[in-house]
């Protein structure tokens, strides 16, 4: 299971080497997740129509380690954007990956871009 969490790792935008065309703005449903596979990892990709941003984690919960999170619940906290599990409702943030609920676990992100109407995630290899 930790082999699950280890090939995820925050990425910052000024770190990205790579960004990843995911799709195109209409391929993914606004204000909820959509998943898409970048060599081994699964990333949940946020359109946050909402609040006018893009956001994208790791789709796997560190929790049950199943991947899910692009079906969680979008929403914010203090004005920070979130993601809740939706298989133990733990929140997280989509900024930093932090866990809003105070629990040690937490997410990695990713930077997200727009060129024109197309989705690009950021790596770093």
């Amino acid at each position: 299971m930790e082999e699950i969490l280890n090939q995820y790792e925050t990425v910052h935008p000024s770190d990205a080497k790579i960004w990843f065309k995911a799709g195109n703005v209409s391929d993914f449903p606004t204000n909820r997740g959509g998943c898409i596979k970048y060599k081994n990892k699964q990333i949940a990709v946020f359109n946050f129509a909402r609040r006018n941003e893009w956001y994208a984690c790791q789709n796997a919960c560190p929790h049950k380690m199943e991947m899910v999170l692009s079906r969680g619940m979008t929403g914010s906290t203090e004005d920070i954007p979130k993601i809740a599990c939706p298989l133990h409702k733990k929140t997280f943030s989509l900024v930093d990956g932090s866990n809003l609920n105070g629990d040690d676990l937490k997410i990695a992100t990713y930077p997200v871009k727009i060129v024109e109407d197309e989705v690009f995630v950021g790596f770093l290899d």
